[in-house]
């Protein structure tokens, strides 16, 4: 797997809405997971992604490669006050998370979910977070085996339903590098 020639960097917000139409196209065609009309909310937020930087401490990371093509994205929240999911996750301290991770169709299976995970892993660490704090769906079950291969582990605590959309958290506890 060559992942050299793909560059995780901060989004330009003249860039947001192109994520947006990104991460909607993504998450509309996931089997199992609730369509636009269903979720009405929650594909507004998609569509108004960059939204999320307005809060201090987020960031909107975008995966490109050297045409400058965004091939995916994700939201990295380093204060879970602003990480906006049900459930208690915006009640923990000392931690980060990272929502919203989509890959483009044409860029599946080349390793931008795990470099875009791996960014966030690495933000979480370089701000001396104890922990990394995700969700994620049935729908989304394929990338559970990466998170696991990464040290996250199911987190029941952390569950919360979304309407009739069971979401299910996870954690990667963070050694300290000082």
């Amino acid at each position: 797997m060559n992942t050299s020639k793909y560059i995780i960097r901060n989004a330009f917000p003249s860039e947001f809405e192109e994520i947006g139409k990104l991460l909607i196209r993504v998450y509309s065609q996931l089997e199992g997971f609730p369509k636009e009309n269903e979720q009405p909310v929650y594909y507004k937020m998609l569509a108004n992604i960059g939204d999320f930087t307005n809060h201090q401490e987020t960031e909107l990371l975008a995966a490109v490669d050297d045409n400058n093509t965004i091939l995916g994205a994700v939201v990295f929240f380093n204060d879970m006050q602003y990480y906006g999911s049900g459930g208690t996750a915006t009640q923990e301290k000392n931690s980060a998370g990272f929502r919203l991770l989509g890959v483009d169709n044409i860029a599946r299976g080349k390793g931008i979910g795990k470099l875009l995970t791996l960014a966030c892993i690495k933000k979480a660490a370089e701000n001396n977070q104890k922990q990394l704090i995700i969700h994620s769906t049935l729908a989304m079950k394929t990338a559970w085996k990466m998170y696991e291969k990464l040290g996250f582990k199911r987190s029941e605590d952390l569950d919360f339903m979304q309407g009739e959309l069971a979401v299910f958290g996870f954690r990667l506890p963070l050694i300290s590098q000082i």
